[in-house]
């Protein structure tokens, strides 16, 4: 027969599984929340992007005019939904479309900040390797940052052509 104190430390127990599986849920669940939430942002701002370019090519084409419009859709857009959308953000937002005019080839497992960081990447090549490798290896966007201001993907090249040259 167990003892009081046997059953004690398996209602103990029992509870602390319980827990660990609850806690589990509530973490999955805010993790794909917080995924879902963040593509939803990269796809407004890639909704954006396309809106202000497409407005752009209805023969509007002057530098002037685009100043004009950025500015006001920029106090416009702060007034209304706050920060995050000064002239220079609204150039990066229109830059995200140009580089990125595919939506289906968005990845969700990429943020904005992550976008952001690629769009700093001229060579579309090395551009698509951090993505994948991103991905791969689950990077934060401060990963992200370090390998691309370290130049990585340059660096791995640079060693594959010496590792070439010295096997000719």
């Amino acid at each position: 027969m167990m003892s009081e104190i046997d059953k004690s430390n398996q209602t103990l127990s029992n509870s602390s599984h319980l827990f660990a599986e609850i806690r589990e849920v509530l973490v999955t669940a805010r993790r794909t929340a917080y995924k879902a939430v963040n593509f939803a942002m990269v796809t407004a701002y890639w909704n954006v992007g396309r809106l202000i370019v497409e407005d752009e090519q209805q023969g509007n084409t002057r530098a002037e005019y685009g100043k004009a419009i950025l500015a006001d859709l920029s106090k416009r857009l702060t007034d209304e939904f706050g920060k995050g959308f000064d002239e220079r953000e609204l150039r990066r937002i229109r830059q995200f479309y140009l580089v990125f005019p595919k939506w289906d080839a968005l990845r969700p497992e990429l943020t904005w900040t992550h976008y952001r960081l690629l769009l700093k990447v001229k060579d579309e090549n090395a551009r698509n390797w951090y993505i994948e490798e991103s991905i791969k290896n689950a990077w934060s966007s401060r990963q992200l940052d370090r390998q691309i201001s370290t130049l990585y993907y340059e660096r791995l090249l640079s060693s594959r052509d010496k590792e070439i040259g010295r096997a000719h």
